[in-house]
């Protein structure tokens, strides 16, 4: 495990360029006693607001806790409160977000969720608009990647199908890269998978590489052939297939390495892909092999998953995984 650590100490500083679908989390807190006389439904007493950045965000956030340095580029609303409040939370978690593009054709997308004080969730409300970007708005989302992409260690899409990952965006990304020598991660949605063509890593969940494949997964064999046929039909250099609590299971080249899961307890699976790519990512940045990155996103996401809502992983949250797993 001590080349694991010696990886950890590599990510400060490593600079990451992270792009896609930023998001707003509002979560309002309150207490259930009651159901409504007006409809089965709980009558929450409101207590308090809370806010979380999310989706590529999120992914930002956690590159930042575990001691990155990351610019991110994505589009929120033009003049609306949640656009604004975006960008003071970036701002205050220390994240560049000077890349986000305001379009006046949509609003900053925020998903509210109504949750009890034992953060069991009652409703979720989504504000959103989910056409991709074109014209101007695509012009100058790609013209803020372009700058950025040249000072970056290792580039992040984090596709959330909100409209900010298109066709061109993805080609001029790879292709950009490339000609740098650098790795493209991808979070993928699979209506998507054909924009990431060429994409050095791609990281699907369990249910998304098996729509994608029309494969079933019930085995570590049948994960590694789904993995294998997702990466030839995605055209990647490898694939990171995130198995929850069976694990990860990491195809490239050379074959196929499966990870079992090491997570304690499951509090709430929401961000932990956001979670696995930023720490493969920055294991990547830092000088680890592929699968060396990929043990430590696979620690990383056990402790995600012990969090509520999208939560960042820190240093030493991830020492501490590591740690444990080699008593």
């Amino acid at each position: 495990m001590n080349h694991l650590r010696a990886t950890l100490d590599g990510f400060r500083d490593q600079r990451i360029l992270v792009i896609g679908d930023v998001m707003l989390d509002h979560f309002v807190v309150g207490q259930v006693e009651r159901l409504s006389p007006e409809a089965p439904v709980p009558v929450v007493l409101f207590e308090r607001d809370e806010f979380r950045i999310g989706g590529a965000a999120n992914v930002a956030h956690n590159l930042r806790a575990l001691g990155g340095r990351v610019e991110l580029v994505g589009v929120i609303g033009d003049d609306d409160r949640e656009g604004d409040r975006l960008q003071q939370e970036l701002a205050h978690l220390g994240i560049d977000g000077s890349g986000l593009v305001r379009d006046r054709g949509r609003r900053t997308t925020t998903k509210m969720r109504v949750v009890t004080r034992r953060n069991q969730q009652v409703a979720r409300i989504d504000y959103e608009s989910d056409v991709e970007i074109a014209g101007e708005v695509e012009e100058s989302l790609i013209s803020e990647m372009t700058r950025r992409i040249d000072s970056a260690s290792i580039v992040i899409v984090s596709d959330y199908l909100k409209g900010a990952v298109t066709p061109l965006l993805m080609t001029r990304a790879n292709e950009r890269a490339r000609r740098r020598g650098i790795k493209v991660l991808v979070d993928p949605k699979i209506p998507h998978l054909a924009y990431y063509a060429g994409s050095s890593i791609i990281t699907p969940n369990h249910h998304e590489a098996t729509v994608a494949t029309h494969l079933r997964i019930r085995t570590d064999e049948d994960a590694a052939r789904v993995a294998r046929a997702f990466r030839e039909r995605a055209g990647c250099d490898a694939v990171l297939v995130t198995r929850g609590e069976q694990g990860m299971t990491l195809c490239d080249e050379t074959g196929e390495l499966h990870l079992p899961a090491t997570a304690r307890e499951v509090a709430d699976v929401t961000g932990a892909g956001d979670t696995v790519i930023a720490s493969l990512a920055l294991g990547l940045a830092a000088g680890a092999p592929l699968a060396d990155a990929a043990r430590l996103a696979n620690y990383a996401a056990s402790v995600a998953v012990g969090k509520f809502g999208p939560a960042a992983v820190t240093p030493a949250e991830l020492l501490a995984a590591i740690d444990e797993a080699a008593v």
